[in-house]
């Protein structure tokens, strides 16, 4: 009986993941630079889902529900930009930044909360309809 709350729980952790990859799409739509001052775009990440729930308390619960399966990187998600004064410019006057479309990442953002509100809605009817049971056995 308790099993059944793994399912809106393993959407909502992998909500919040796949919220954090898309926050962090959008804070670094401008970074060119590493974490150690390089020239190295940054790469659009992606959280991606896979059925089933590992961490779930129980046996039956393992198998349902979702996960991230990893979070994938785009290494083709970068596009030129004309920026001859830039140190990391090439010959022509380029360089490659990140292929980031804010509006698209809002979108994205939009849509994992309210799947993210989803499943706290699904937890709370099945916590009630819980309540509601253990009282008529009471």
């Amino acid at each position: 009986m308790w099993g059944s709350l793994d399912i809106p729980t393993s959407g909502m952790v992998a909500q919040r993941t796949r919220l954090e990859a898309i926050t962090s799409n959008i804070a670094n739509a401008n970074a060119i630079l590493d974490s150690k001052g390089n020239y190295n775009p940054y790469r659009r990440r992606a959280a991606e889902f896979a059925a089933g729930d590992p961490s779930a308390s129980t046996r039956d619960g393992r198998g349902l529900g979702v996960h991230i399966a990893g979070i994938r990187v785009d290494e083709g998600a970068l596009r030129p930009q004309y920026d001859p004064t830039s140190p990391y410019a090439d010959k022509a006057g380029y360089i490659m930044v990140p292929d980031i479309n804010p509006i698209t990442e809002n979108v994205n953002a939009l849509e994992a909360m309210r799947a993210y509100e989803a499943n706290v809605s699904a937890a709370e009817a099945i916590k009630s309809t819980m309540a509601q049971a253990l009282r008529l056995l009471a």
